[in-house]
């Protein structure tokens, strides 16, 4: 099959590929999809698990990418769940190849089923996003109907969807950003905006969840925000000033299918909607990897047409 592999830590993005591997083996309680879209992320790179498997052991070369949405191709013994010729989108294992390639091995439970009127770029954009939004707002925020919480980031790619999520449950919906988000951000549908540009972030007033993605000076400042019994919620560190009457919690996104299905459910009925900026073939993966962060939207890989 045909992937993009990384060999040289060193050589970073210049070091990857597109080379021929092996297909992928279907262990026990493993599917085998057929790749159609895969998202990545790029800092994936410096990631531990992009170099060793579980047990710190060399794995290169490696296929970087963790969101797949494509076709189940085969079953692993002991699989349940899934069928052969089943639409299915997720997140795959930070330690094993991952989803640019044309097939890949995930553990079953890592995947959920995938609506036919979803597109399969629009389901590979939403995986690590959509649950990294779903789980630090409702897991580990506790948001509820009527709170308002602080999302950091409102136009990007985590806090976008965490607008709609927010907005969906009846919360009250606070976005920061740049100047050049704030238009992207309201028509998302934050109640305000917060240009970090040019306004103090103590603007934004007191909240009950603060759902950051930007860390430093921002993460340490938004901890004087929370009301008490609140929560600050953060995926770029571990806080180092927490809330005076309140919770701080640092957490690394992990697959669930339950909330996978959920979030399918959403973008079916257009309830939550990702940010695209653009589709590339498996071959251009190494130059979007290299591209600007400040893109505005996600890059998706297209493997195979549907």
């Amino acid at each position: 099959m045909r992937a993009i592999t990384v060999r040289d830590r060193a050589a970073g993005v210049d070091g990857l590929s597109l080379t021929d591997l092996p297909s992928p083996h279907a262990a026990e309680n493993d599917v085998i999809v057929r790749v159609h879209a895969a998202g990545f992320t790029r800092g994936e790179l410096e990631w531990p698990g992009t170099w060793t498997d579980r047990a710190g052991r060399d794995r290169t070369p490696s296929v970087p990418g963790h969101e797949v949405a494509g076709v189940v191709a085969e079953l692993g013994f002991g699989t349940t769940g899934l069928t052969v010729g089943q639409r299915v989108f997720g997140l795959t294992d930070w330690t094993r190849n991952g989803t640019l390639a044309e097939y890949v091995a995930v553990e079953a439970r890592n995947l959920a089923p995938l609506p036919a009127d979803v597109d399969h770029v629009v389901a590979a954009a939403s995986p690590i996003s959509g649950l990294t939004a779903w789980q630090g707002l409702f897991e580990h925020g506790r948001l509820r109907t009527g709170q308002t919480v602080l999302v950091h980031g409102a136009a990007g790619a985590v806090g976008s969807l965490a607008v709609q999520l927010a907005r969906e449950i009846g919360a009250q919906v606070i976005g920061t950003g740049r100047a050049a988000h704030r238009a992207t951000a309201l028509d998302l549908g934050v109640h305000r905006f917060v240009d970090l540009d040019s306004e103090p972030l103590e603007a934004a007033g007191e909240v009950d969840v603060v759902f950051d993605v930007i860390g430093g000076d921002i993460l340490d400042a938004s901890a004087a925000l929370v009301r008490a019994g609140g929560a600050l919620v953060t995926i770029a560190a571990p806080p180092t000033v927490k809330p005076r009457d309140g919770r701080a919690v640092f957490f690394i996104v992990e697959p669930d299918r339950g909330q996978l299905a959920s979030i399918a459910d959403r973008l079916r009925d257009g309830r939550l909607t990702p940010i695209i900026g653009a589709v590339r073939p498996l071959s251009e993966a190494p130059t979007a990897f290299a591209g600007s962060p400040q893109t505005p939207g996600r890059t998706i890989i297209r493997v195979a047409e549907d």
